[in-house]
């Protein structure tokens, strides 16, 4: 999804107009963004800008999020005015910028704008319970693999008349069987 400059003027004069930010600097940034539009043309309002290769996190004075975060390849600073001339200085470099404010995620206005940050791992959001259910999933199979092993072994000890490896092999079964109700 391309958002157009004026969206995003547009956008950051709703944001400015409706949320007290906890650094003045962060309202000169967005001024100066929304009054430049070749420099607006870079910018790119996404999730985790932390991650991106140059990402600015603001917050408002709604949330308990940090006030400010610049991020410019690995290097972290808290420092608005930094920033801002790095952001001056480097006018054609792209910016994706995070936006901090109370429900966030349920703003139709910050979702027109906000695109796909193309440097999020594919699995960031897994949760636990994805975790989870991948596991018991993985488990699932193992036992299931050494399950038709065993019985393929069993019937290879029947077909050979071999009683000893017969004994053997369902001790393990059993033993699979045990270690499966455990888990």
């Amino acid at each position: 999804m391309t958002v157009s400059v004026l969206q995003k003027k547009r956008f950051i004069n709703w944001f400015l107009n409706n949320f007290q930010l906890k650094r003045r600097e962060s309202v000169w940034i967005l001024n100066y963004l929304m009054n430049h539009e070749r420099v607006l043309k870079n910018v790119h309002f996404v999730d985790e800008a932390r991650l991106c290769p140059k990402g600015v996190v603001i917050s408002t004075k709604c949330v308990d999020d940090p006030p400010f975060r610049f991020y410019k390849e690995q290097v972290m600073t808290s420092d608005p005015e930094k920033s801002f001339h790095d952001i001056r200085l480097n006018d054609h470099e792209t910016i994706y910028i995070q936006l901090n404010f109370q429900n966030a995620n349920q703003s139709s206005r910050y979702a027109g704008v906000r695109e796909e940050n193309p440097y999020l791992p594919e699995d960031y959001f897994i949760t636990e319970k994805d975790q989870q259910e991948a596991e018991n999933l993985l488990n699932h199979m193992i036992y299931e693999f050494q399950l038709k092993k065993i019985q393929e072994e069993i019937d290879q000890a029947l077909d050979e008349g071999d009683k000893e490896r017969f004994h053997y092999l369902i001790k393990q079964l059993h033993q699979l069987s045990d270690e499966t109700c455990i888990q």
